[in-house]
Order: C-alpha cells, then structure tokens, then sequence
C-alpha cells in the first residue's frame, strides 16, 4: 500500500484494518472510495479478493482474481485465488487448467501443488493428486501439510494415504 498517496493510501489502509477487525462490509466501503487508479493496484485488488472470499461472494471475487492474474501474472496469489474462486463454483475442471500451467513458474509455492492435490482428487485422478500432495510435502514441512490435508473435504478421498505422511 506504500505505493498509493494520500487519499488513496489513507482508504486501503483504512480498508485492511476493517477486514482485519472481521468488519468485511466496513472494508469494502472504504475500497469504494479509492480512485479507479488505486483499485487495480495489485496489493488493493489482493485485499478486495479476501474481503470478497469472506463474504463468499465467489462471482465477484472471480472477476478481482482475473484483473490480479492480468495486473500482478508475476504473483503466485494471483493464480492461487483465481483458481480456488473457480474451484468454489463448482468449476473445479476449470481451475486445474488455469493453476497446472503456472504451476513450473512458482517452483518453491507449497500453496499451488496443495490445490492442484485438491482439484486432481475432487476430479477423480486421485494417483496424480497423491503426486501432487507429494511435492508439496517436498516443498513445505510434512506436518504442516499433513495437518491441512487431514481437514481438507477436497481430499477426503486421499485421507488413508494422508495419514501415512
């Protein structure tokens, strides 16, 4: 948000602390304010997916994560949250071809092979989820991993394999 002036920068901020109040409505009436400018600025469009995803509002949120991945495409979140909207509606075959392409130009991202496990088993192909599941095992503690995974319902079928990590 440093590189935002002022009235801009006093809004985002503004914004990022009613989210992180848990005031989702209170941050995006102050993301209403900024200029059209500010709003595609790539840390303001990050906090106007989360304050979408909280609220659930998936088809709003599907249309932040496309500005992210076409103003920030150097940004693994860009993909991440633009994948995972997909996958929240019920476009889970969608999500796995926008994420498995970008997935080699964010080789130390534990998050993308995570969601990539989740959308290969929600679309049946629990050997290349359990690959999946595997590098980022490599990639970020076991038991990190192993704790989502056991909570995770997207890999609710894997979880006798999850439970060996």
């Amino acid at each position: 948000m440093d590189a935002l002036n002022y009235p801009d920068r006093h809004q985002a901020l503004a914004a990022e602390g009613w989210f992180e109040l848990g005031c989702p409505e209170e941050a995006m009436a102050a993301l209403r304010q900024l200029s059209a400018e500010a709003a595609q600025h790539p840390e303001v469009l990050e906090l106007h997916w989360r304050v979408l995803a909280r609220q659930r509002n998936w088809t709003e949120a599907l249309e932040i994560a496309r500005r992210m991945t076409e103003t920030a495409p150097d940004r693994p979140e860009s993909w991440i949250h633009r994948s995972f909207t997909l996958h929240e509606l019920q476009r889970t075959f969608e999500a796995w071809t926008v994420l498995l392409p970008v997935a080699p130009r964010f080789p130390k991202d534990s998050i993308i092979p995570y969601n990539l496990a989740c959308y290969a088993c929600q679309l049946g192909d629990l050997k290349v989820a359990r690959d999946w599941l595997d590098r980022a095992v490599r990639m970020r503690p076991k038991d990190e991993i192993k704790a989502m995974a056991l909570t995770d319902p997207d890999l609710a079928p894997l979880r006798p394999y999850v439970e060996q990590l």
